[in-house]
């Protein structure tokens, strides 16, 4: 399993502009071969704005369910964990209307 640190990112991940340089680095991994760890120990702040653009946006690549195969979440606290799951959710809502 690799592991992948947000916090390498900063404490504050709030910005489209920072989550798509983000899944830039990420993306590559999610389509190798081992299952990722997305590790945000030391993040106190992940926007729904940053989770879209960074997380959510990789559904228009993949389902949800080959998302939740090649990826597990940690260190997540209750705010960002919100946030991930709402831009899910509307990025989901979106792609069922198109």
């Amino acid at each position: 399993m690799i592991t992948f640190r947000f916090r390498d990112f900063g404490e504050y991940l709030g910005t489209r502009q920072l989550g798509e340089k983000v899944r830039e680095q990420l993306w590559p991994l999610i389509q190798g071969d081992e299952k990722v760890r997305l590790d945000f120990e030391g993040v106190d702040v992940v926007s729904n704005s940053f989770a879209d653009e960074c997380i959510a946006k990789m559904l228009l690549s993949i389902s949800l369910d080959e998302l939740k195969q090649r990826t597990t979440f940690s260190g997540l606290n209750d705010f960002a964990r919100k946030n991930i799951a709402l831009a899910l959710k509307r990025r989901m809502e979106a792609l069922a209307v198109a």
